[in-house]
């Protein structure tokens, strides 16, 4: 599926035989031929890793000079290994700490710097690659996917210390995939924008992944005011976590920077509150709208913001505005995967509103189990919501919700569909013969012309087996024709269509 024009020659800068150059021969000379996609994805591979480890050597010397007794190392070669280690925790890469375990409860905030700079090094691949087929975005994606995983493999032995150990298999596999999908999402956006690459799917699909994200993003809205409600109502706890660790000025813009990429894993863990099971801060610890049970927390100001106490506190009606959240979000994706694609078959709209659901409650698993995990070998081996858990109990609220929803929305949209039909078209005489002249596709009934069909206009029939290729005759094409005979038309080739319409059928007996 093609939506650009076709492939451009890329031209060398300095080509004495481009156009306007001194000896140019013409507007066909001093071109080449576009760089090949292996490549170019090479280089957009090394660019976008470079740039990430840029940014965090430059944070890294800044917390080494005006905090050195963090741990950072000795000299350049220790900001160097530590500004590396980052670089894969911010691609989800756990590490082995010497004496302390696996750390592996990581900040998600971290993710967006390398999921960026892979986004705009899919769109430079698609361009200077001259990538113009949809079809191609794959093979694009994996053009900076492969290069960018062998680059954090190599990176991830290069930075073992006899401290801290990063895993090698996760290194590769985690940043395989992020580049595969960060750069692939890059790589289509450089293709057209993403109104025109939604409307060139079929609209069931794209009524299911709407309906998607509709729900995820209620819950994400819900799961971001109340944490952020809860880190009003316990701001005293919070400043005095901050005043206890003493960072100093440079310290504190850091701690800053480390709360704020620790801000996806805090809404994660809402949406979890939200869905019910809640979250774990160490073993045999629970946070849950029908109660709290936590022990020590380390010193950290975000932590200062978790609820505390056997029962939660407020109003009694506020936890159960928090556990109808999920519901109201179901009630959203339902409505939305119905009203892009409603079905003229009534069994089907649940069918998709619960498959719309079922893949918000799926995502919502997946994010719940990277939020979380563990620090160290202790207490703390279990931190953050179970995926398990939060993924089947969206599954069922979220689903359920969205089934029943999409029922009623669908059943409603045919009945006003029905009635907005009905009164808008008179009673129409009797058809005549076929052999009379008459359309083969229209007949009597409220709704000319869709007698024989059954589909209403924009409705999907989930029982055309043509995959969408049927073609319904325009009523109305008649009126168009003379229209059109008579030069009041502005469109020839919409004018023969009509004219052709009109057109009886040929009879079996004409030879």
């Amino acid at each position: 599926m093609s939506v650009s024009a076709e492939p451009r020659p890329v031209p060398e800068p300095g080509d004495p035989d481009l156009p306007g150059s001194p000896g140019g021969s013409g507007p066909a000379a001093g071109t080449q031929p576009p760089r090949p996609l292996v490549v170019t994805g090479g280089i957009a591979a090394c660019a976008a890793a470079g740039s990430g480890l840029a940014v965090l050597v430059t944070l890294t010397a800044i917390g080494w000079i005006t905090a050195p007794h963090v741990g950072i190392g000795t000299g350049l070669g220790g900001v160097l290994r530590t500004a590396t280690l980052l670089w894969l925790v911010a691609h989800h890469v756990g590490f082995t700490v010497r004496g302390a375990g696996r750390i592996s409860m990581l900040p998600l905030g971290l993710v967006l710097l390398p999921g960026a700079l892979l986004v705009m090094a899919g769109r430079w691949v698609v361009r200077v690659g001259s990538v113009t087929q949809l079809r191609h975005v794959g093979y694009a994606a994996v053009a900076l996917a492969f290069p960018y995983a062998l680059l954090a493999g190599a990176l991830a032995v290069a930075s073992r210390t006899a401290v801290a150990v990063p895993s090698l298999l996760q290194a590769v596999v985690a940043s395989f995939l992020l580049a595969l999908v960060a750069g692939g999402l890059g790589a289509a956006r450089g293709l057209a924008p993403w109104a025109r690459l939604a409307h060139l799917m079929p609209a069931r699909p794209r009524s299911i992944i709407l309906g998607m994200l509709g729900a995820v993003a209620i819950m994400g809205l819900v799961g971001s005011v109340l944490a952020a409600v809860s880190l009003a109502a316990h701001l005293p706890e919070v400043r005095a976590a901050s005043d206890a660790l003493g960072p100093g000025l440079g310290g504190a813009a850091l701690l800053l920077l480390a709360q704020l990429s620790y801000v996806p894993n805090a809404i994660i863990w809402a949406v979890a509150y939200t869905l019910g099971p809640g979250f774990a801060f160490g073993a045999g610890t629970v946070v849950a709208p029908t109660g709290t049970v936590l022990g020590a927390v380390p010193v950290f100001p975000m932590l200062a913001a978790l609820p505390s106490g056997a029962h939660p506190g407020g109003p009694a009606w506020l936890p159960v505005l928090v556990l109808a959240m999920p519901y109201v979000a179901g009630v959203f994706a339902g409505v939305v995967t119905v009203r892009i694609a409603p079905t003229p078959m009534i069994e089907a709209a649940p069918l998709w509103g619960f498959a719309a659901g079922t893949a918000a409650g799926v995502l919502a698993g997946l994010a719940a189990a990277f939020s979380g995990g563990s620090l160290g070998d202790g207490r703390l081996a279990a931190v953050g919501p179970s995926g398990f858990q939060v993924g089947l109990v969206a599954i069922l609220e979220i689903g359920v919700t969205a089934a029943l929803t999409a029922a009623a929305a669908n059943w409603l949209i045919l009945r006003r569909a029905t009635r907005r039909t009905s009164k808008s078209s008179p009673t129409p005489a009797p058809a005549p013969d076929a052999g009379s002249g008459s359309d083969p596709g229209l007949g009597s009934g409220p709704w000319p012309g869709l007698a024989k069909t059954g589909v209403l206009t924009g409705v999907v029939d989930e029982r055309d087996d043509a995959d969408g290729h049927r073609i319904y005759l325009n009523p109305w094409a008649t009126a168009e024709g003379e229209d059109e005979a008579n030069g009041e038309g502005e469109d020839d080739g919409e004018g023969e269509a009509a004219w052709s319409a009109q057109e009886p059928p040929a009879s079996p007996d004409d030879p």
